[in-house]
């Protein structure tokens, strides 16, 4: 139980104490078991703990959904990575137990991932070919803030890992991007070119030519998410060039690293938070701007092939102008297609809350439909009927 883990093992129980603490374990030995979804609210696993999986992402595997986040802890420090990534799995999608922690931090200062660096936004696939579960995710060295930029890879043979880390680097070093033109393959010399920024929006990004800055060295790789295509094709989707434009870039056929194909979309727009899904050929991408913790209005766009051209539909969100402006209060992280059902997606959001990373709450919200256009409504309580109920 939640209160009987943070005893220590040398602390001294009274009889009064031993009586309160059996009356707390009488009280909730019994998991809550849920049959619907509360955006917003506090959702615990199957030891009646909340659930610890931030900014993360969903793998159907062998009929079972298998969640991966962000393992957070108190305060804002919690921020920062203490434990690692957290998995949990369910049959329902309702219901949790926990797995423990898939990818641990490393006890090793010298480590990239060592206790107080960052990782966000995980994200699992699996490599019918070599058998292999892949994890990737935004990983920035400790210390140093945001400007390491990378991506990390882990890899395991079981789902639930652990996940050996295999290492960090810099996407597409080397590599134009296929819509690329022959200005932005000029590189500037002048200490103009090699500015710091700090990740918000600079309204003269396009006088920077940050693609040819970071041409050798590789592509900047902040917020990101994993997609696997139909055919098998997996693509690592990720805020690129100081946040300002993103990449779409074609994996390898292991998962493991950038196949040298990739391609710039939302040039200068400040986009980040992807979370893609396909439906009827067609993909779908909803992104939130770069306002940091805070939230604010997503975007929708849409595309027939993944490359170009990708077309706006504008904000998803239907509501309140409120709920509009910061979606719901929280920022898009996964798109999950339900299995089994048709039409089925659910968005799944964080509503983060940075002074105390650990009581960030989850937003899971069904994704309804006008003709081909997706859209967004606040549910306070709803379950995987609504979409047997749309079908009708």
């Amino acid at each position: 139980m939640l209160f009987i883990r943070s005893i220590k093992k040398s602390s001294i129980l009274t009889p009064v104490s031993l009586i309160f603490l059996m009356c707390v374990y009488l009280s909730a030995s019994a998991a809550e078991k849920y049959s619907s979804f509360l955006p917003g609210k506090i959702w615990l696993d199957d030891a009646n703990v909340p659930i610890n999986a931030h900014g993360g992402g969903i793998l159907y595997y062998d009929k079972t959904y298998y969640w991966f986040g962000q393992h957070m802890v108190e305060g804002s420090r919690g921020n920062q990575a203490w434990v690692g990534v957290h998995c949990y799995s369910s049959k329902d999608l309702y219901n949790w137990k926990d797995e423990g922690i898939s990818l641990n931090v490393d006890k090793d200062p010298n480590s990239e991932i060592t206790a107080g660096c960052l990782i966000e936004r995980p994200k699992v696939i699996y490599n019918v070919k070599t058998g292999k579960f892949v994890m990737w995710f935004h990983l920035e060295l400790k210390g140093r803030g945001y400007s390491a930029a990378r991506a990390g890879v882990a890899v395991s043979d079981k789902v639930t890992g652990p996940y050996k880390y295999l290492g960090s680097f810099r996407p597409n070093a080397g590599v134009w991007p296929i819509n690329v033109t022959d200005d932005q393959k000029k590189i500037l010399e002048t200490k103009d070119s090699i500015k710091t920024f700090s990740g918000g929006f600079e309204p003269n990004i396009s006088s920077y030519n940050l693609l040819a800055r970071d041409f050798a060295k590789g592509q900047m790789a902040r917020d990101m998410t994993l997609f696997v295509d139909d055919d098998s094709k997996a693509y690592h989707i990720y805020a690129s060039e100081e946040n300002s434009t993103m990449h779409i870039s074609l994996l390898t056929d292991d998962y493991l690293t950038p196949a040298g194909k990739y391609v710039r979309i939302f040039e200068g727009k400040y986009r980040e938070a992807p979370a893609i899904f396909k439906r009827n050929g067609k993909y779908y991408l909803i992104t939130s701007g770069c306002t940091g913790w805070n939230p604010n209005e997503a975007s929708l766009a849409s595309a027939d092939s993944i490359w170009v051209p990708w077309k706006d539909l504008g904000n998803p969100c239907r509501g309140t102008e409120s709920q509009n402006q910061t979606t719901f209060e929280s920022q898009s992280t996964y798109i999950l297609p339900v299995q089994d059902m048709n039409d089925a997606f659910i968005f799944i959001a964080d509503r983060w809350h940075p002074n105390n990373a650990i009581d960030g709450r989850y937003i899971w919200l069904p994704i309804q439909w006008e003709q081909d256009k997706p859209f967004l409504k606040w549910l306070d309580n709803w379950s995987l009927d609504f979409f047997k109920k749309k079908s009708k």
